[in-house]
């Protein structure tokens, strides 16, 4: 097979056992008891997951969740500061144009990190820093 488009089509004119074969390759899982246009579009999502990457995060965890999670988080924006005070200090993060979490000068990978850093204890970045709120 040459490219993702290249595949796109070929499923699109595939049989059921064609669409049977390639889900079994692809994934590994046995085949879902589905029609045949589901299958089909069961397929490409698969093909193009392994092509492009899959869904986010937090998509992941809304349909794991059934959409109804308990909390809902902001999501960070560049330009936004976030501020907390921890033992009598004001911590303040600032997210950068790329998305890069700047606290005490430095570039972090996480807000779990910074928090983290700031309490010396594991804690939920968006939770502390009050991007977590009960939904």
């Amino acid at each position: 097979m040459t490219n993702l488009n290249d595949q796109l089509r070929e499923i699109a004119e595939m049989d059921k056992a064609g669409l049977r074969d390639w889900w079994a390759k692809l994934t590994g899982r046995p085949v879902p008891k589905v029609s045949t246009a589901m299958l089909r579009l069961a397929v490409g999502y698969e093909l193009q997951a392994k092509a492009l990457g899959g869904l986010s995060r937090k998509a992941r965890r809304q349909l794991e969740s059934g959409g109804g999670e308990k909390t809902v988080s902001k999501d960070i924006r560049p330009g936004m500061r976030l501020a907390r005070e921890h033992g009598g200090i004001m911590h303040v993060v600032t997210i950068g144009d790329n998305g890069e979490i700047v606290w005490n000068d430095r570039e972090w990978r996480s807000l779990s990190e910074v928090a983290r850093a700031i309490t010396g204890t594991r804690w939920s970045g968006p939770a502390f820093f009050g991007l977590r709120r009960a939904a």
